[in-house]
């Protein structure tokens, strides 16, 4: 699967088998397999080059024409559209915001937006809001992803071109992509994944070009296709993190070139170590190094547009927020002191820190038994059994007007029960291997209970003798004799704990849900003193530290994703089709977007891996019994190019299984690419035959060599005295089929027209949710 290319010129290098031992510059050989033909036979190529240019630009008219076809319908903010519209309108309004994507995608957006002149006024807060009435250039947003949608299917069509495939093979593999109704619906509205297969696909088009130039090893065109294939890469893990299974893509070619290049016994003469070292650091440089850094500058530009305080805040440290102006970090965090009274709220789920008088129960559901102290849960609205004071931790500490600072022990008093936060090895209700939360008695508390009821203050990433501050330092309460962190979760308590939220004690340290902040210092009137605050700078921070911080918690939350969707799908339903998205829904037009590919086109790609699978598997049975039904050319593209394109399917579909995440049927779309492609050379390889290789002649030491005038072959010459007609004929009768498909899911692709209950119900083939059926 190292190759590519159809053509000989990227097949797998034979061993043994007669060829030029003329040595190019850095130890590749020119001559090495090139196909040998005749000089008679090159005016072909003329011809068959005018065909493919003007069935390209037949496709990509096709291709623009189904992509902007009523683009503007309809008027209303459509599925995630809530989300990345939003985005690209706090880019215009440089307001820091918080996403689980890395920001290609959306910096395009927002560019589309800032050349209309948008101002970023509409934050597309619910899907069917009207953009007409609130005056958004949705048409330009829209465009954005289906002129790369459209790309898409030319940068198909020219794979299989560059690949060296006949031009009824391109057409099949292009016309999969052209007549997908999930590729275009998803490249109409204002989504991501338009510019992450645009990505993917110029990605395995630019090392095809790239891997036809081994020959001609350092040159600048070899040079100009390595990195642009590093710039796709990158573009695509940059626009969403599955953009990796490129790079396991394309690296997996990589290191079986590599390999091959590393063989002593290679055709083309070997290379010495530093030869190879080189090869290695050119390939390393450009489809790793070079990628990172395209990756690192989106992020910088990301940070120098987003300089103002914004709903993404509180997903960053407070050291983050204070780099941004109008922060309220800036304006209203206050120094805490001893004997202040405060209110507690857990950072991830808002939770406050609360108490009442009610006990735990003394057995709970499953037998084990509590201290039946007096309960401390996590309450979401504010209340006074939210409010503590924090003491000094011995009795007579002289403390008043003293600020409390990093790693300091203090005692929190619950101000309505007057009792001390205590917690002890007692099991928690949900975790038996966590400690129970609970309060005590003042007296017990300065009594025999003391040690338990000693807390440290630990800000996040605060230094020592640092002041601890309302609403900024974020900080973790750490019992002091037992070192459990004080942690909250979403599962509600039953009944006896009003279903408000279990408190306890995590053995976890390092976990980032342990972390809390001081809301408000309550005790502290609004006209004091402590409360005026001279006018701050917005501090700087490193951009490796903002951005190692933005990669911890994007990475966090994208593994968050994990509850539940209507419309979620698992892997295993995506080839074959089995359920679909709804996107929006008009009740009084009956008219709705459903979010489904081409039945037909999907069940035939599906079913060609199979059928290619099946090849291969026999292919190899028949090998090991001697029987050999394949010549060199035809196993080559078979294993090489063909298995690229697998290969390609493959890494981009599997890993999907091994993720906890929400999945939808639109992380498939990368993936059905590839399987287009695979579609296409199979129908070429099962309608088609490779002509004869040229025959070898006897030279005077008495081994055969070929012709000496060398070069690639165009698919008319591979294919030269062959007919073509089967394989125009399965074109037309595919074609045919997935146009019918195209078209008979049309209204639920592009939203009208509305459809009747039975006209509905005609497209529910596999059971699809669809809306108005009855």
């Amino acid at each position: 699967m190292a190759s590519t290319t159809a053509t000989p010129e990227a097949t797998l290098r034979q061993r043994n088998v007669p060829a030029s031992s003329k040595k190019a510059k850095n130890g590749v050989s020119s001559d090495v397999e090139t196909d040998k033909v005749p000089d008679a036979v090159a005016p072909a190529k003329s011809g068959s080059e005018l065909e493919y240019k003007l069935a390209l630009v037949l496709i990509t008219g096709l291709a623009f024409l189904t992509r902007f076809w009523g683009i503007s319908h309809p008027d209303e903010v459509v599925f995630d559209e809530v989300h990345f519209g939003k985005f690209a309108s706090y880019y215009l309004e440089r307001t820091y915001f918080f996403d689980v994507h890395p920001p290609f995608g959306k910096l395009l957006f927002a560019f589309m937006g800032w050349l209309v002149g948008y101002d970023g006024h509409f934050h597309f807060e619910n899907i069917g809001d009207s953009y007409i009435r609130n005056k958004v250039p949705y048409v330009a947003f829209r465009s954005l992803p289906a002129i790369l949608g459209a790309l898409t299917v030319s940068v198909v069509y020219m794979i299989m071109w560059e690949s060296g495939y006949s031009l009824p093979a391109c057409l099949i593999a292009a016309g999969l992509v052209l007549l997908d109704n999930a590729h275009i619906g998803q490249t109409r509205l204002i989504l991501l994944d338009a510019t992450l297969v645009f990505a993917m696909a110029c990605s395995l088009l630019c090392y095809i070009k790239f891997h036809k130039l081994r020959h001609e090893s350092f040159s600048r065109k070899w040079w100009k296709w390595l990195i642009l294939t590093g710039f796709a890469l990158s573009c695509d893990i940059s626009t969403k993190y599955v953009g990796l299974f490129a790079f396991i893509t394309i690296g997996s070619a990589v290191c079986i070139d590599l390999w091959d290049l590393l063989d002593i016994k290679r055709p083309g003469g070997a290379l010495t170590l530093p030869q190879f070292g080189k090869h290695f650091a050119a390939r390393a440089f450009g489809l790793i190094i070079m990628p990172f850094i395209f990756y690192l500058f989106w992020f910088q530009v990301h940070f120098s547009i987003l300089t103002r305080s914004g709903p993404g805040d509180d997903f960053m440290t407070p050291e983050f927020q204070e780099t941004l102006s109008d922060n309220i970090m800036l304006a209203n965090a206050v120094t805490i002191d001893y004997y202040d009274t405060i209110s507690i709220r857990h950072k991830e789920t808002k939770a406050y820190l609360h108490s009442h008088p009610d006990k735990y129960p003394l057995r709970y559901d499953d037998g084990r038994v509590s201290s039946q102290g007096q309960q401390v849960t996590g309450y979401p609205f504010n209340d006074t059994n939210n409010y503590w004071q924090i003491l000094p931790p011995g009795p007579d500490d002289q403390k008043l007007g003293h600020h409390i600072k990093n790693h300091d022990l203090v005692r929190l008093r619950h101000i309505v029960t007057d009792t001390i936060l205590l917690s002890h090895d007692v099991a928690s209700p949900y975790y038996p291997t966590n400690q129970e939360f609970t309060t005590v008695s003042i007296g017990d508390a300065y009594g025999d209970r003391a040690a338990d009821t000693l807390f440290e203050i630990r800000i996040e990433h605060g230094k020592a003798n640092q002041e601890f501050k309302s609403i900024s330092s974020h900080f973790k309460l750490i019992h002091n004799p037992s070192k459990v962190a004080m942690w909250t979760h979403s599962k509600p308590l039953p009944e006896w704990g009003h279903k408000q939220q279990e408190i306890n004690g995590n053995k976890q340290l390092a976990q980032s849900s342990n972390v809390w902040l001081v809301e408000d210092i309550v005790s502290l009137p609004a006209d004091h003193a402590r409360r005026e605050k001279p006018e701050k700078k917005v501090k700087t921070l490193p951009f490796l530290r903002k951005w190692f911080e933005l990669q911890r918690s994007m990475f966090w939350h994208n593994n968050q994703l994990t509850s539940s969707h209507p419309y979620a799908s698992l892997p295993y339903q995506w080839p074959f089709l089995l359920r679909g998205v709804s996107f929006w829904t008009q009740n009084d037009t009956r008219q709705q977007i459903y979010f489904l590919g081409n039945p037909i086109g999907w069940w035939l790609a599906s079913s060609v891996l199979a059928i290619y699978a099946g090849i291969v598997l026999a292919d190899q049975f028949s090998l090991r019994r001697g029987l050999d039904a394949m010549d060199r050319r035809t196993r080559s593209r078979l294993y090489n190019s063909t298995g690229f394109f697998f290969l390609a399917w493959a890494t981009h579909y599997f890993p999907f299984f091994v993720m906890g995440r929400q999945l939808f049927l639109h992380h498939y779309l990368p993936a059905h690419l590839a399987s287009a492609l695979v579609t296409g050379s199979v129908v070429e390889f099962l309608f088609s035959t490779d002509s004869a290789e040229p025959d070898y002649q006897p030279s005077k030491s008495g081994k055969k060599v070929a012709p000496t005038t060398k070069r690639r072959l165009s698919a008319r010459e591979r294919l030269a005295g062959q007919s073509m007609v089967g394989a125009w004929i399965a074109t037309a009768v595919i074609m045919v089929l997935v146009a019918f498909g195209w078209y008979f899911f049309l209204p639920l692709t592009y939203g009208y027209p509305g459809l009747t209950a039975p006209e509905v119900n005609r497209r529910k083939w596999l059971g699809y949710d669809l809306h108005f059926a009855k």
